[in-house]
This record gives structure tokens, C-alpha cells and sequence, in this order.
């Protein structure tokens, strides 16, 4: 069976950032795997709040359950580092990893599921991220040690792209997708979210002046960037099942 692997550092990353186009492999019958570096445990707990800090990770997990049944994904796993909390004027971080160690840790993951195509995020970790920027860096070393045949990342950069602060610039799209079809899924899946459906709404809200809801905080369309093989390959499942 066609099967991907996308690997990400948080709950809700799989849902945001190519939830769409996850819904649409999965539907098409490819079999749909995500890796979460962590629980999400340095998050938001919700307006109001839905649960004590203490028991984020707990909750967040079981968010991100209900969210990838959503979206018909078959595995998801974690690999039980800790989201580290949100520092002074919003600064993030990245967990506290050995990147060897992480990097063995996704490459296992890789030669056990054996993919055809691995998922992560951008060079530019969306908006700067740093535990995005750690998951794409260990991700595209595993993918070579692991030999995935095919490795893309998502949100990649384009003139239309419809919000431009998650884009990587760095990451120029070769594949643009249509997911407004799976909006429904996405949302759904988004909705699963519910201690971070408040923060997806919170910037988009106040640049149009009006509070939205979090299906208009949908991005339709999902670009990607292939970051191995250099050029279109027979082997390159992803631009098969996605052109």
C-alpha cells in the first residue's frame, strides 16, 4: 500500500499546515502516518481555559486523536519530548533534544514504516518556529539515513499563497493543492483542537477587524517543496497522487 509519513512538533501542525491534504491522500487510499515530537504541552489551554496547565499534554494528545480520525490518517505516534512554555512577548522555543538522538529516533520510525514519501515542515519553520525549524532539520537527516525515497515540506512559498506569514521563503512551492473539497474535514479536525481554536483565530481576527470563526482561518490551498530528489522522479509518489 502507498504510505507517507509526516512528521511534525505539535498537535494542531498536522491540521493547520496540510490537514487538507492529508484528508485528500488518506481518501485516495494512501496510507497516512504522523510523528508529533511533542504533546504540545508549552500551548494554550483554551478562552476559557479547559484544563489546568499540568494536564495540557494529557489533553492535547487526545485532541490531536480525535483530529487525525478526522482527517483518516492510520497511525500517529509521539515521541515524547516536551513542548517547552511560551517565554516573555511570545518568545518560542524548541524542546531540549540531543538532534542525534531525534534524528536516530525519526530515522527508526522511517526504516520501520518504510514510506514512499516523508512530510515535515519548512526551512523557515512557517513563522520562525524553533521547534518547526528542529523537526526539519532532524527530519530531512533521518529521511537520507532512513532512505525515504521522497522528502517534501509544507507551506512552501508562492505568489497567492493566502497567508503569506506561514510561508517559507525559502521553500519555493512546487506543488500547489486544492483542498477546499476537505474543508469540511479540516475543520472538523481543526475543531478537535479546542484548547488552540482561539489562537487560530486571534490574528487572523484582528487583521479583519471582526472576530472569524475558525473554518475562514482555513487556508484552501496547501503548497509543498521538494526537497529530495532535486528533480521530478518515477519515484515520486507525492507529485503522482497530488497532479
Amino acid at each position: 500500500m502507498a504510505s507517507l509519513l509526516c512528521v511534525v512538533a505539535h498537535p494542531d501542525d498536522e491540521t493547520m499546515l496540510c490537514g487538507g491534504t492529508l484528508a485528500r491522500l488518506a481518501a485516495a487510499g494512501v496510507e497516512v502516518s504522523v510523528l508529533s515530537l511533542t504533546r504540545g504541552e508549552g500551548g494554550e489551554t483554551g478562552e476559557p481555559p479547559l484544563c489546568d496547565r499540568a494536564e495540557l499534554g494529557r489533553v492535547r494528545e487526545h485532541e490531536m486523536r480525535c483530529a487525525v480520525q478526522k482527517l483518516g490518517v492510520s497511525h500517529l505516534d509521539f515521541l515524547d519530548y516536551v513542548d517547552p512554555d511560551v517565554g516573555p512577548d511570545d518568545t518560542l522555543f524548541a524542546p531540549e533534544a540531543d538532534f542525534d538522538v531525534l534524528v536516530g529516533q525519526i530515522a527508526e520510525v522511517v526504516r520501520r514504516q518504510k514510506p514512499d514519501v516523508v512530510l515535515t515542515h519548512g526551512s523557515n519553520g512557517e513563522y520562525g518556529h524553533p521547534a518547526h525549524k528542529l523537526a526539519h532539520t532532524a527530519t530531512r537527516q533521518a529521511a537520507g539515513t532512513g532512505s525515504a525515497p521522497v522528502l517534501y515540506s509544507f507551506q512552501a512559498s508562492y505568489a497567492a499563497h493566502p497567508y503569506t506569514r506561514l510561508a517559507n521563503p525559502d521553500d519555493p512551492a512546487d506543488i500547489v493543492v486544492d483542498v477546499s473539497v476537505y474543508l469540511d474535514q479540516k475543520e472538523a479536525a481543526a475543531l478537535c483542537h479546542a484548547t488552540q481554536n482561539a489562537l487560530f483565530v486571534r490574528r487572523r481576527s484582528k487583521q479583519a477587524g471582526r472576530k472569524i470563526t475558525v473554518r475562514e482561518a482555513l487556508m484552501t490551498e496547501e503548497a509543498f517543496h521538494r526537497h529530495w530528489p532535486p528533480e521530478p522522479t518515477e519515484d515520486d509518489k507525492f507529485l503522482e497522487w497530488l497532479t
